[in-house]
């Protein structure tokens, strides 16, 4: 196959067929060269493992991320200039509306008719790699020399050649920044520094400290006399035409590939070159941005063939970017490892029909780019398994966490030391702003369903342990987990058998003539030694048996109850706020609601008036307000009551509205660090903060509106609920002294609720995918538990343990991703931001909830039921089980 067809080549063979056979001549016996000492491979695709598989110590050949630039010739106000057409840095954008802007980034498409065209002109040009130059001139030099002696170039054409690789270069970003001066610049010693070796950044003039780019600015517009960072050449990096909102998304220690196509009158056959720089060099005024050349592509042709030399820089520019021949280009040792690169591409590639798919149609960018692992990866052809295979399904929990010591507290001993190295950093990475972020959002999450449990407690237990009680509880074990856990990233919270326990308890200590708080006290304390006792012989190991599909199981459950728990109190609220389904809106000014005398009195009415001194006649009836008729046990009547009271259609349908807005609004915020608008630091201090945004605006939209919706009660005073018990309680008290030891039996079954509950949420907590770095503590985390078990028996408070959703949510609210990604790409997860001043400023806001009543008592009830949902709606998109449906 002949680049850019026949004609030309025939037509000149007169001029050069003596080089051009020499030329041949030695390319096949560097081939057969090539291929007696290497061995040989039957796939392209073998090929490009085996350079990808060398090892070398050559700093100076380590792939490197890449900006790709397209430039084309072309006229402007007369004179003849590269001009920037399009980039890459994972996808393709090009100039659009006449140069005025980018276009929005997209994936590719590329003719195979091109890709060909340029598998030949790599096959065919010029081919020099680790070419050692300072300047854009050497360059062209070395270029065109080589081009002149393999006979590719007329001597006579030297200097034209070379005056039309030099002209000047104009970027699509000079317009725009013309008038204006970028506030805020990254460092260009940040952007252009390398990993693997910080000397190569001497050699090649990129060590640019902050301070002399910290005299460039001047009050935030460009000055003439500015001070201009120096590239290796000697040249200077202009500032003022460098776009550095752009320049943020170029990941650290980038290197540019530069595509240059165009046409000439002064040739009538094409000519090509690739060049491969070793090091790379900053070129000034060559890119857009100031980061140090690797590679250059060179395309000069006559007249004709424009868009086909387009195509052809921009089939070059696009398998720069990918990941694969990325790699070998970085590698290659001659023009064969090249070859083989785009071998392979093309083995990769998917043709589309042309009557069935319109080239015009742009491809969005996926959200997860396919890993290219396989590529890279040894096939199984060659006697060796791929590197990239996935661990057993059942050995996503080994670790040195879970193993088992032999000895007494052995495991708990080695959390202990995995744990301290680590705890200064704890609270140091807690000073972000994203967990404040995240504490004003779990400070709200965890609120409601904290008092709302204590509301419970208090009606099943008849206000022996009730919201008050509640508040202190969580937030008393909260700080004390958050401060000597294992995993701090864990919330507790009340849970759903803890609650049907308690009242079990309390009904059989009322049938059989018991005290409910002593007797609970010695459960819970039995309890905590047993759990004490599983954590001395390290039973938390036995986590390591727990398999993926039990966890994804047992938190979707939780999720959906979660989930289902929202839908069902919002419901709910249409049984204290009724509307009235029959109306007849001709006859509202005939409807009313009066409170009369009940018929028949309960005789625990009539004890109810004579402590208060009332009787059926001397209460006027007619005259009481909803919440007094209430207190009196009367009923209402009329032809606007429900049973609860009056009809109140406006609360029950504005709760709706809250908590429906509550979701989406949330929802919407989370996402909006994808968005266009705004800069990337708003977008994501709004993604961060979505959630109590959120909160903050409906709890004004609904003072605005005055609608009485439900709102939250915070108790207002720190004492027990109950005027008969205090904050110690005895484990015998009036029970016999046999009930301590009779105790064990339902602390067994507690031992195994709670050993069951913390540990899976632990496990979900600490999979691989979080990709944790301070490493968990099963067995310390259940120790901290057990103590705090025991205090809150001893002071009758409830009992905590790890609450799924809270932990799986708290752990997303603190999820890192690189703030660096090119246009179109979305963020890469880095991790979680792993620390205890989160849990422990949840908690303690949490206890000093009592005197923010004034504050609290504004945030309704819907909204809170709403932020459930979001909740449980937001933790169930973590379960594989969801994305397998």
């Amino acid at each position: 196959h002949v680049p850019l067809g026949k004609e030309s080549r025939r037509r000149h063979r007169h001029r050069g067929h003596r080089h051009h056979r020499k030329r041949n001549r030695e390319r096949d016996s560097d081939l057969e060269a090539g291929e007696r000492e290497s061995p040989t491979y039957d796939t392209p695709s073998q090929r490009v493992q085996c350079i990808l598989g060398t090892e070398d110590d050559d700093v100076e050949h380590v792939p490197h991320e890449l900006f790709t630039e397209l430039d084309e010739l072309s006229v402007r106000h007369g004179n003849t200039e590269w001009r920037e057409t399009a980039r890459w840095l994972k996808f393709e954008e090009d100039v659009e509306d006449g140069g005025e802007r980018w276009s929005k980034p997209y994936v590719a498409t590329l003719s195979l008719h091109s890709l060909f065209e340029l598998r030949s002109c790599i096959l065919n040009g010029t081919v020099l790699l680790d070419m050692r130059a300072d300047s854009i001139e050497d360059i062209a030099d070395m270029v065109i020399d080589s081009m002149v002696a393999s006979g590719q170039l007329d001597d006579s054409l030297r200097q034209k050649v070379r005056e039309a690789v030099l002209k000047r270069h104009h970027h699509q970003n000079e317009r725009k920044l013309s008038n204006r001066f970028p506030l805020a610049v990254r460092s260009l010693a940040d952007i252009g520094k390398k990993h693997s070796d910080p000397l190569l950044l001497e050699r090649s003039g990129l060590l640019v400290s902050a301070g002399s780019l910290s005299g460039s600015m001047d009050a935030g517009r460009p000055s003439e006399n500015r001070s201009k960072p120096n590239s290796k050449d000697g040249s200077t990096v202009d500032l003022s035409k460098v776009d550095m909102n752009f320049m943020r998304k170029i990941p650290p220690g980038a290197e540019a590939s530069n595509v240059l196509v165009g046409e000439v009158d002064f040739l009538d056959r094409p000519i090509i070159a690739f060049v491969r720089l070793s090091p790379a060099v900053l070129l000034t005024g060559l890119t857009e941005v100031p980061v140090p050349t690797r590679f250059l592509f060179l395309l000069l042709g006559p007249y004709g063939k424009g868009p086909q030399y387009h195509e052809i820089g921009r089939s070059m520019a696009t398998l720069m970017t990918d990941e694969i021949f990325h790699d070998v280009a970085y590698k290659a040792k001659d023009r064969a490892d090249l070859l083989s690169g785009i071998d392979e591409f093309l083995d990769q590639v998917t043709v589309l029909p042309p009557g069935e798919w319109d080239p015009t149609i742009r491809i969005e960018p996926p959200k997860n780019v396919p890993s290219q692992m396989k590529r890279k990866g040894l096939s199984q052809a060659n006697g060796m398994a791929s590197s990239a295979e996935p661990p057993e399904e059942e050995e996503h929990h080994a670790g040195p966490e879970l193993q088992r010591t032999g000895r007494v507290f052995g495991g708990l001993v080695n959390d202990v030391k995995r744990k301290a190295p680590f705890y200064w950093s704890d609270i140091v990475d807690g000073l972000s702003l994203q967990c404040v972020a995240s504490v004003l959002f779990l400070y709200c999450a965890c609120m409601s369903p904290v008092i709302t449990f204590g509301g419970l407690l208090g009606e099943a237990t008849r206000s022996n342990i009730s919201a008050i009680e509640s508040l202190f509880g969580a937030s008393l074990t909260g700080v004390a987990f958050s401060l000597f856990a294992g995993q701090p990233l864990t919330i507790l919270g009340s849970t759903g058998p803890v609650l049907v326990f308690e009242k079990i308890l309390f009904k059989f200590c009322e049938d059989y003539g018991m005290t409910y708080l002593s007797l609970r006290c010695s459960i819970g304390l039995w309890t905590a030694f047993l759990c004490i006792v599983l954590v001395a012989t390290d039973a938390s190991s036995l986590v390591c048996y727990i398999t993926r599909f039990t966890e994804e199981a047992f938190a979707a459950l939780i999720c959906i109850i979660f989930i289902y728990e929202a839908l069902e109190k919002l419901l709910h609220l249409g049984e204290h706020y009724p509307v009235n389904t029959h109306n007849t809106l001709d006859n509202l000014t005939l409807y009313s609601c009066q409170c009369s005398a009940p018929d028949p009195i309960a005789n625990e009415t009539l004890q109810l008036w004579n402590n208060t001194g009332h009787s059926v006649d001397s209460i006027p009836w007619n005259q009481l307000n909803v919440s007094m008729c209430k207190l009196l046990h009367g009923e209402f009547v009329g032809s606007a009551c429900g049973h609860h009271g009056p009809f109140i259609p406006d609360v029950l349908f504005w709760s709706i509205i809250l908590f429906f807005t509550t979701f989406f609004l949330s929802s919407f915020l989370k996402q909006f660090k994808t968005e266009r608008y705004f800069p990337t630091r708003v977008r994501s201090t709004i993604s961060d903060f979505a959630v109590f945004l959120t909160i903050l605006v409906m709890v004004l939209v609904d003072f605005l509106m005055g609608i009485p919706s439900p709102k939250l009660n915070v108790p207002d005073r720190f004492e027990p609920t109950s005027k008969h018990r205090g904050w110690f309680i005895s484990p015998l008290e009036s029970n016999p002294w046999w009930t301590m030891l009779v105790s064990v039996i339902p602390a067994l079954l507690c031992t195994i609720l709670i050993f069951m509950d913390q540990q899976i949420t632990a496990v979900i907590i600490n999979r691989k995918e979080h990709k944790l770095k301070k490493g968990c503590g099963y067995h310390l985390d259940l120790l901290v538990v057990a103590v705090m078990l025991g205090v809150c028996s001893i002071m009758g408070l409830p009992w905590f343990v790890a609450a799924t959703v809270l932990s799986i949510s708290h752990v997303n609210s603190l999820k890192l991703e690189s703030s660096c990604s090119a246009p179109g790409e979305q963020p890469k997860f880095l991790g979680i931001r792993e620390q205890r001043l989160t849990g422990v400023l949840i908690f303690t806001l949490m206890g000093c909830s009592v005197f923010m009543t004034s504050v609290l008592k504004f945030i309704p009830m819907p909204v809170l039921y709403g932020v459930f949902l979001y909740m449980g709606v937001s933790s169930l998109k973590g379960i594989q089980v969801r994305q397998l449906l």
